[in-house]
């Protein structure tokens, strides 16, 4: 799949990124993609390049673009458990600054850029994000609704703002959503009450916790990784664009 690097215009300044499409010379539907808390990477590109391979043009911005392009800090080939304490001492100070003024700011900005590439086809996208970039999709679509039409969120904190503002965020959703919750992150009891939550906004949703699955469960180059669980996230994700978007 090719793959393209990209400026994209924001109010906060150029955000780096890249895009991965099919060869062919078609338009074909657009999807937002949100890495986890670690940033581009290779493991991401190679996620992007994969769905791409599936028909799709996926877009994937540096949410952190503010600090510089990625990666905006240095990572080591494998993320094992012993570098994540120093990793994150760098990371929770980007995080913590991207607030949902900024997210939403350059959520405008990316589904603008998305949807005027010559590749893309017309009609609603999707957004899919893993880890923090779970949230992020979850408040871009809640955003805009309408313009995305499914939402995928592998092992990310949906409802690490509290219930009041959980039940905000899903006011506005119209899209259909996919979840896919690690063991480690979330109890059957808490994953019951945020689905209750789902059901009580009317949302149309799919959110399971993949068994036997730690907290980062998609990205092979970290501990986490889980091979079965990755396999699973393909099964739900797919099935997931495909009916939203070829059938519109």
């Amino acid at each position: 799949m090719p793959i393209k690097t990209l400026q994209i215009p924001t109010t906060g300044g150029r955000a780096d990124a890249f895009a991965a499409f099919p060869e062919q010379g078609e338009r074909h539907p657009g999807v937002l993609m949100y890495a986890d808390g670690f940033g581009i990477r290779p493991v991401v590109r190679e996620m992007a390049r994969e769905l791409a391979g599936h028909g799709y043009y996926v877009l994937v911005p540096n949410v952190f673009h503010r600090h510089g392009p990625a990666p905006v800090i240095e990572l080591p080939e494998h993320i094992g458990e012993e570098a994540r304490p120093a990793i994150f001492a760098r990371l929770m100070p980007m995080i913590e600054a991207h607030t949902t003024e900024r997210v939403l700011s350059d959520a405008d900005a990316y589904l603008a850029f998305l949807t005027a590439q010559p590749e893309v086809s017309a009609g609603p996208v999707a957004v899919t994000g893993y880890c923090i970039g779970g949230l992020l999709a979850m408040r871009t679509a809640a955003a805009h609704p309408g313009r995305v039409a499914a939402i995928a969120g592998f092992h990310g904190p949906v409802g690490a703002d509290g219930p009041e503002s959980l039940h905000l965020l899903l006011s506005t959703l119209t899209a259909e959503v996919h979840l896919g919750h690690a063991e480690t992150d979330l109890t059957p009891e808490a994953l019951d009450e945020l689905n209750q939550a789902l059901d009580a906004a009317g949302v149309d949703h799919t959110s399971e916790i993949y068994p036997g699955t730690a907290h980062g469960f998609t990205m092979s180059d970290t501990d986490a990784f889980n091979p079965s669980a990755l396999r699973r996230h393909w099964d739900r994700l797919l099935p997931l664009l495909d009916r939203t978007l070829r059938s519109t």
